[in-house]
């Protein structure tokens, strides 16, 4: 430990920025965050923590400023990503040490995170305690229209800026538990080819959807105000379908959506935040 320190990367360090881009595929073996940046979607919003060993980043823990939306109300809070350690320093402590860097910067705000199944016993050392996420759908028939919806690429810095016009102006997706202004982080998916596409439903409702094994997924829906969806349903299937799933707890855009089951793939861990009782599931293009 005697050559490690731990460095806040924000966007105004370019060098350590490229370092933190080096570090993250070397532990999360499919994860890029190089694209995310190039598009200049990192901001003050997004700060990691860490550890460096001779000019490399070899440990983390990243805080991602959010305006969390919990029972019909903002709270300005926090989550957290990226947290680990290269493999070949593992062992040392080091995760620990960016964790506790970022923790002691985050005070007493409220945090959240999604875990690793492999880590599950290390965040309630830092005060997290786990809470279930649930997976919501309804079976519907939807049969596909003539008018397709225009997929938008958010490689167009046009259309990025139309996604975060659409979050700061927009309703949100939840009032339950969710997100605001989450458009930087659903922007990552799509830099790292892990979004479903985006398409746009009508002018003002912009959608990330696409069928999967029969079932038409709704992750997220970026609108002026919640409409019925069932007219606009058949522009985002190609070929008929009977359910539908949704990437969010549904019960603005769809009251009748029933839990299908637990969430298994979900590790939520939560702190400093009351949360209201029930099933819920916190927005899929929301999560860091």
């Amino acid at each position: 430990m005697s050559n490690s320190r731990v460095v806040v990367i924000d966007h105004h360090a370019p060098a350590l920025q490229s370092a933190f881009c080096d570090y993250v595929p070397r532990v999360f073996r499919t994860v890029d965050f190089k694209r995310w940046r190039e598009w200049g979607e990192w901001t003050d919003d997004y700060r990691a923590f860490g550890v460096i060993e001779d000019g490399r980043v070899v440990a983390n823990a990243s805080v991602m400023r959010m305006c969390l939306r919990v029972e019909g109300r903002d709270v300005i809070g926090y989550q957290l990503g990226a947290v680990g350690c290269v493999p070949e320093r593992r062992g040392h402590g080091l995760a620990r040490v960016a964790m506790e860097a970022a923790m002691e910067a985050l005070g007493d705000a409220p945090v959240i995170l999604f875990a690793n199944k492999t880590v599950l016993d290390f965040y309630p050392r830092f005060g997290f305690a786990p809470r279930a996420q649930c997976l919501f759908g309804v079976d519907h028939e939807v049969t596909p229209s003539a008018d397709p919806a225009p997929t938008l690429e958010l490689a167009d810095p046009a259309i990025r800026q139309g996604l975060l016009t659409l979050a700061s102006t927009g309703t949100p997706v939840t009032e339950r538990f969710g997100a605001r202004l989450h458009a930087r982080i659903a922007s990552w998916y799509a830099a790292a080819n892990f979004a479903r596409p985006l398409r746009q439903l009508r002018e003002d409702a912009w959608v990330f959807a696409s069928v999967e094994d029969g079932v038409l997924h709704i992750d997220d829906v970026f609108a002026t105000e919640v409409f019925d969806l069932r007219p606009y349903l058949g522009r985002l299937v190609t070929e008929p379908v009977k359910q539908l799933q949704f990437g969010f707890t549904p019960e603005r855009w769809w009251p009748d959506a029933r839990v299908l089951e637990e969430d298994a793939e979900a590790d939520l861990f939560v702190r400093g935040l009351s949360l209201p009782t029930g099933p819920d599931r916190f927005p899929v293009m929301a999560r860091t």
